[in-house]
Formats: C-alpha cells, sequence, structure tokens
C-alpha cells in the first residue's frame, strides 16, 4: 500500500523499511512530524490480514487495533493501481466500527492528472477519497492540510532526557524485555526469529525522567540469512546507537556468548554508548 512510503515523505526521512514485499512493517512505529508548524505524531502499523489464522498475522491486526484507540484520527490507505479490493472491504467495515474520524487515502495516483483512478473507492462510504503519490510527493500536502485541522491542540512538546537502545542477536528476547518494562505489550513477541523489523521508539517517564526505550531489530549475519530488509534494519539499528546515550546489549543466558555477542557490543561502544 506505501504506508511507510508515505509516513517517510510527511516526516522527511527514510526511517522506516520501505519494500515491495507486503508485511515489511510489523510493529507500531512512532514518528514525529512537523507540517505548517504543527507538531503531530504518525503511527505506521503492519498490513492488515483480517482473515489469515496466523499468529504473526494475529498479532499484527492486534497492534494496529491499539494503535487505532490511541490515535485522534485514522488514515485508511488504499492502493490506487490495485483498485478495490476485498481485503478493502474488509478493512473499511472493521472501520466503521471505530469512533474516530477517518480519512480515506488513495495511494499511487502517480499521475497528476488522473481524476478518475479513485473514485471506486466512493463505494468505502468514507466521503470523498484524497487522491496522493507517496512515492512523488504528489497530494500529499492537501492530505496534510486536511489532517491538522482535525487534530487537537497540545501545549509543548516532548523532551527525551535519556535514549537507551536495546540491541542483540535475533530471538534473544528484546521485545520481550521491553514489555516487561513498560508493564505493556508494546511490540509484537513471537518465537520466529526477525518479528521486529524497523527501530521501535517508546518513550516513558521514570522519575523525573523522559527515558526513550528503543527496540531494534536483531543484528544478524549475512552467513544466517540476510535480504534487503534485513540489511535496511541493521542499518537502522546502528543508527538507533548513534543517537542513544546506552545500549543495553541482551544474550541469550541458556547459551554461551558468541562472536557476533561480542560484536554487538563493540558496534555500540563505537558510537559512544554505556553498555548494560
Amino acid at each position: 500500500m506505501g504506508k511507510s512510503t508515505l509516513i517517510n515523505r510527511i516526516c522527511q526521512s527514510s526511517e522506516l523499511v520501505v519494500q515491495e514485499k507486503p508485511g515489511s512493517t510489523r510493529d507500531r512505529k512512532y514518528m514525529v512530524a512537523d507540517w505548517r508548524g504543527r507538531l503531530f505524531q504518525l503511527v505506521d502499523t503492519g498490513g492488515l490480514d483480517l482473515r489469515s489464522g496466523e499468529k504473526l498475522h494475529q498479532d499484527v491486526v492486534r497492534q494496529a487495533t491499539l494503535a487505532m484507540e490511541e490515535a485522534d484520527l485514522i488514515l485508511f490507505l488504499v492502493d490506487g493501481k490495485e483498485g478495490l479490493l476485498p481485503s478493502d472491504l474488509e478493512v473499511a467495515s472493521a472501520l466503521r466500527k471505530v469512533t474516530k474520524l477517518v480519512f480515506l487515502v488513495v495511494n499511487k495516483i502517480d499521475n497528476p492528472e488522473d481524476h478518475y483512478s479513485h473514485m471506486e473507492f466512493y463505494s468505502l462510504g468514507f466521503g470523498d477519497p484524497i487522491a496522493i503519490s507517496a512515492l512523488h510527493g504528489i497530494g500529499v500536502g492537501d492530505l496534510l492540510d486536511g489532517v491538522v485541522k482535525y487534530l487537537p491542540v497540545k501545549e509543548g512538546e516532548l523532551k527525551v532526557d535519556l535514549s537507551i537502545a536495546i540491541v542483540g542477536r535475533p530471538n534473544v528476547g528484546k521485545s520481550s524485555l521491553l514489555n516487561r518494562i513498560l508493564g505493556q505489550e508494546r511490540v509484537i513477541v513471537s518465537d520466529l526469529p526477525g518479528t521486529t523489523r524497523d527501530a521501535i521508539d517508546t518513550v516513558v517517564k521514570m522519575d523525573d525522567l523522559m527515558v526513550q526505550f528503543v527496540d531494534t531489530a536483531g543484528i544478524r549475519t549475512k552467513k544466517s540469512g540476510y535480504d534487503d530488509v534485513d540489511y535496511y534494519s541493521v542499518i537502522r539499528t546502528y543508527r538507533s546507537l548513534e543517537r542513544g546515550q546506552i545500549a543495553l546489549v541482551v544474550i541469550d543466558g541458556s547459551a554461551e556468548i558468541s562472536r557476533k555477542d561480542v560484536t554487538i557490543g563493540w558496534e555500540a561502544l563505537k558510537r559512544g554508548c554505556s553498555i548494560i
């Protein structure tokens, strides 16, 4: 659909993993955007497969549901090139049960003179579809103009006092540890290595400090299987270390310390992090 591409366009960054393969985003990913002096938070969620019985897909749906409950409004993104799909109807049916304002956004309308491709999406019942091209930036400004009109005005900005990056090999329990610290299911926990693809930021107040925890993708070697998504996930993990003060290096206590564990600790030291 291009959800991550749209958020990267709005935030003017390349923080999120962007790839044509469905499922590149799995957790909730929070990013801050600024449009005409208005600061607001965007939440990127995984693609919703409401019919799948697989646990991982069900976890993604649960994370998206939590994001919708937190949100002030919802951007319902559909694919203008693919046209109206049965899965769009299923998501639309679920969104009608949510008491939030929904913007219907038709992505991949790359020709600004194309005034017809998005018309079929009127049948979803969310008012006028907003045609955009996240890749080329077409229509994104008009979308944001509409969005900020409905955002509540909030005073002050969030100031982070301490940033802690949680790093380690795949499937050593980084997400489980973060959820335990937070006391809630913030990120998906699965026995499948590679469940976390992006660096997932969470800010919590601890005593008098605003502490940012960053759950990162597991760092794997090329020998253990390495695709484009893995490569960019590792790059984002290293960026998280560069902007953090502390690296919480998680290792598997049921196994011996590996050369990769040592390498990860060394990468954190090279980037100026204290290590726990």
